[in-house]
């Protein structure tokens, strides 16, 4: 596939990808990941009837970054490749996924009077705090201070252990894993991550603006805090449905994932 660019409303340059040739759907990725992370998951789509299109989104692989960061500049970023597709497709519907902050993203999106996708799907948007599961808001300038003297693995152990919740041998078995360099050229961008998420309560307010049939996901091998939160995100928003698939941790194999959310995309 070709990687093509969108500019964003600041003049951020957003590089995507398309696969398949069906209805398009875009992929809005999570925490430590770039585009390449949502390729299989796209290649799936494509191998159903749809085609899928994957960003980096800023501050990630091939796009920009832009300063200072704000929310509401990744809300402008997928505006604008959404606003791409609509173009190339003539003013034809076109949809979106948002995996876990990539899923706060999507909301937000959603939220917005001149939103130009038609339905969402969301896979377990970290809002634990309406789980019983606060975040601090100083996590946010923490990772900054890590980053900012050039501390970058303790970073993603950071938020690793701090944030996500994962235990320290599981941070020892991804410092030896090949994807650690890489999750470290990406730590800069857990600062944005982590203040997309703020206190990770439930954005009532924009929650209740997204007036879009959504279908929010949950792994059944996730936590129940994160269940939980999906459950309560859905039972938020005017047209919302929950649904728990057969999963590991924060994951569903993507050759399960990708029929559910084309036959909710185009029912």
């Amino acid at each position: 596939m070709s990687v093509r660019t969108v500019t964003s409303a600041d003049g951020t340059t957003l590089a995507h990808e398309r696969f398949g040739e069906g209805p398009p759907v875009v992929l809005v990725g999570g925490a430590m990941s770039a585009r390449g992370a949502g390729e299989p998951l796209a290649r799936h789509l494509a191998s159903v009837g749809m085609s899928a299109v994957v960003y980096d989104r800023r501050g990630r692989g091939d796009s920009g970054d832009t300063r200072p960061y704000a929310p509401e500049r990744e809300t402008e970023d997928l505006a604008a490749v959404v606003g791409a597709l609509v173009a190339q497709e003539g003013g034809g519907a076109v949809y979106a996924f948002g995996m876990s902050s990539g899923g706060i993203v999507a909301l937000n999106a959603a939220a917005r009077a001149d939103r130009a996708f038609d339905r969402l799907v969301v896979f377990e948007p970290p809002f634990t705090g309406a789980a019983g599961q606060p975040q601090a808001v100083s996590h946010a300038p923490r990772l900054a201070e890590l980053v900012g003297e050039g501390r970058r693995g303790e970073a993603v152990a950071y938020f690793m252990t701090e944030i996500v919740g994962l235990p320290p041998q599981a941070v020892e078995g991804a410092r030896q894993s090949p994807a650690w360099g890489e999750m470290q050229k990406l730590a800069h961008t857990l600062v944005y991550d982590t203040t997309l998420q703020g206190d990770a309560d439930l954005p009532a307010d924009t929650l209740a603006a997204a007036d879009l049939p959504t279908l929010v996901l949950s792994s059944d091998a996730s936590t129940p805090v994160l269940r939980e939160a999906a459950r309560l995100t859905a039972e938020a928003l005017p047209h919302g449905g929950h649904r728990t698939l057969a999963g590991a941790f924060h994951h569903v194999p993507p050759e399960q994932l990708a029929p559910i959310v084309r036959d909710f995309l185009l029912a």
